[in-house]
């Protein structure tokens, strides 16, 4: 004899069954992922990239950074090296100024994060690419970098700070 749930039983799979279906696709996912993080040779972005110039402790621990690491070429004004827009003799761009004269507003937050910690030669995918900026991975912390950006950020006058968050903008939109 046949009842109506045991029909029902036959058509619709086990509770075990529905796990090993999930199972699959959380190693699927995490496959999948792991595959492109491997593909593209980066690291991971912080969890949280937004710089925080209003930020005063951020601000004030950035400060330190950017002193002890950057300032010795970037200067402590900001203003970078004389003649940083031509190749000196060994070929290199000089260090480039990161106030409001500067470009580095120009780029938004993440290509900052990822210029100061990998380089230009591996952000632009140009391995022969020379310059005298070290790269940071290894040297400094994701935070470490992402408060000596926010410092940075804080010493621009207030409508560069403004265009650099319509970059940012613009770039999570695109």
């Amino acid at each position: 004899m046949s009842y109506p749930l045991d029909a029902d039983r036959e058509t619709m799979p086990s509770l075990t069954r529905k796990q090993k279906i999930a199972s699959v696709a959380v190693i699927g996912l995490l496959a999948a992922g792991l595959g492109a993080y491997l593909s593209t040779g980066s690291q991971p972005a912080p969890t949280s990239l937004t710089l925080r110039p209003d930020d005063a402790a951020m601000v004030a621990r950035g400060q330190q950074v950017y002193l002890a690491n950057c300032a010795s070429c970037h200067g402590g004004k900001l203003e970078g090296q004389a003649s940083w827009r031509e190749r000196n003799a060994q070929g290199m761009l000089p260090a480039p100024p990161h106030d409001e004269t500067g470009h580095t507003w120009h780029h938004p937050d993440e290509m900052l994060f990822a210029l100061t910690k990998y380089g230009v030669a591996k952000v632009a995918k140009m391995p022969d690419y020379q310059s005298a900026m070290p790269t940071y991975e290894g040297r400094l912390s994701d935070a470490d970098i992402i408060a000596a950006l926010s410092w940075i950020k804080s010493q621009w006058p207030a409508e560069v700070r403004a265009q650099h968050d319509a970059v940012n903008q613009r770039a999570r939109k695109g």
